[in-house]
Order: structure tokens, then C-alpha cells, then sequence
């Protein structure tokens, strides 16, 4: 496990489009398909990555409190499935369905959505504002999985609420640490 710092997208930039299956409907969800007139998170995850298990209970606490507010949510499996089966989109499905995800999971296969978000690592997250323009990019939180830290989401959440309140969301944002994508093998 190579452990990798996000790569911090400048704000401002527009959410790169996408289409995608959704491993738990089988359904092709695109970058509209999820879009709010609020704010849309994307966030990279896996089931693997020992960052991403340490966060899981609060991407979904997270979700399940700012959907009724109007955010929208997707997570995007971008590793190599073929290396890393349990990131395989049938394990994925499982995944969504044992910590009952309130959002669409959607599988990366070709690793061209995370190349155009510039994704790094799992967890890596992206907050887009009602114009689908980038507000917050960067951590969930200080927690990580040998520091003790309770995970709150706190820097996700203050994000998420700026935007709510229709307030700037605060620049000085800290990048997210976790495994690295796994790539595909270049030929």
C-alpha cells in the first residue's frame, strides 16, 4: 500500500463529466444523472484500502445527513479490478449493500474518470457547487486509521455547509491521504 496524498484540483475547475455503471442498480448514472442545484460530492473510494474502511460509517452518516438538504452523492471505484479483485464491481455491490450506501457506486473500469478528476488516493473527495464548479477538494478529516482521531467529517461537513448558507467555502483545505489508485498496468 503506497500511501498518497490527493493532488488538490484548483478551484473553480468544472466537474468533468462521466457516465458509469452503478455496480449495485447496473444502471448507467452520469455526471447529471447526480448533479444538485446545492452541491454534488464525488468521492474515490475502495473497498480495500484500509483509509477508506476507517471512514465508511461516516461517508454514510454524511450522506444520509445532507441528502434531505439537497446535496447529491456518488462514489467512484477507480482501481484495477483485474489486480485487485476485491475491488471488482460484484464485490463493490456487496460492499454498498452490507453498509447500506445511500448513493450509486459506480466502477471506473476504464481509470479515464479518475485520470479527469485527478484522483490520487481512496478516500479522495470533491465538492462541486450548483454551477458543477469545484468549491472543496481535499480530506474528510484529520482522522486516520493510527491516529486515534475520532472520524467526524468535520472538514467535508464545514464545506457542505458554507455552500448550504450560501457562504464561500474556506480555501485553506488539507488533501486527503490514503492508498493510491491502482492503475492498470501501462503496455
Amino acid at each position: 500500500m503506497a500511501l498518497v496524498e490527493s493532488y488538490m484540483l484548483p478551484l473553480g475547475t468544472p466537474a468533468p463529466g462521466f457516465t458509469l455503471p452503478d455496480t449495485v442498480s447496473g444502471k448507467q448514472v452520469s455526471l447529471e444523472d447526480v448533479k444538485s442545484d446545492v452541491a454534488t460530492v464525488i468521492m474515490f473510494i475502495s473497498n480495500h484500502c484500509p483509509f477508506v474502511k476507517h471512514v465508511r460509517s461516516q461517508l454514510v452518516q454524511l450522506a444520509n445527513d445532507y441528502l434531505p438538504k439537497g446535496v447529491s452523492f456518488a462514489a467512484i471505484c477507480s482501481n484495477d479490478a483485474e489486480q485487485y479483485p476485491d475491488d471488482a464491481p460484484e464485490m463493490m455491490k456487496k460492499e454498498a449493500e452490507a453498509h447500506g450506501f445511500p448513493f450509486p457506486y459506480l466502477y471506473d473500469e476504464t481509470q479515464d474518470v479518475a485520470r479527469a478528476y485527478q484522483a490520487a488516493c481512496t478516500p479522495d473527495f470533491y465538492v462541486f457547487d450548483g454551477q458543477l464548479k469545484l468549491a472543496y477538494r481535499g480530506q474528510l478529516d484529520d482522522s486516520r486509521p493510527s491516529n486515534g482521531l475520532p472520524v467526524t467529517g468535520k472538514d467535508l461537513r464545514e464545506a457542505l455547509d458554507a455552500l448550504l448558507a450560501g457562504q464561500p467555502v474556506n480555501p485553506a483545505q488539507k488533501p486527503s491521504i490514503g492508498c493510491n489508485i491502482k492503475w492498470k498496468p501501462t503496455a
